[in-house]
């Protein structure tokens, strides 16, 4: 019987210290500093997973320029870290697909590229979100995201 209690007790533990870590594991300033040594790999990474995903529709990620706008916040609900970067993505039509011959296909579409912070490292995500610079995706979100400065 102890054992079970003692066993409970330890993956209790573990469980909220991985909980406490997602979010806290690492002081914002030390984020930050592991953004900047990891951007360039985090951007093809952004690129990689947001053209995966098969989002807009009908249309194929050509390339992303990036700014040197960035935010650094904390989702309110986990507390996890993220930070959002400015991007500027062109697209080209799939061939044969709805999209194809439209000219605003070629038209650069301005975003903000949203990474993650697992507690060790910066992950990206894929998500962009469109026609908002970093500082607005934090006013536009404020329920979900409070700026850390």
């Amino acid at each position: 019987m102890i054992e079970w209690v003692v066993g409970g007790g330890v993956v209790v533990g573990a469980a909220l210290w991985g909980l406490w870590r997602v979010g806290r594991g690492v002081p914002p300033e030390q984020a930050r500093q592991q953004f900047q040594q990891q951007r360039e790999h985090l951007e093809a990474d952004f690129f990689d997973r947001a053209a995966g995903s098969g989002k807009p529709r009908g249309l194929l990620w050509k390339e992303c320029e990036w700014d040197d706008q960035i935010e650094f916040a904390r989702e309110k609900r986990s507390g996890q870290l993220v930070a959002i970067a400015g991007v500027t993505i062109s697209f080209e039509a799939i061939p044969g697909g709805d999209m194809e011959g439209l000219p605003a296909v070629g038209n650069l579409r301005a975003a903000s590229a949203v990474f993650v912070h697992d507690g060790r490292r910066w992950q990206a995500t894929g998500r962009a979100v469109f026609n908002l610079k970093p500082a607005e995706v934090l006013t536009h979100f404020a329920q979900q995201y409070e700026r850390i400065s």
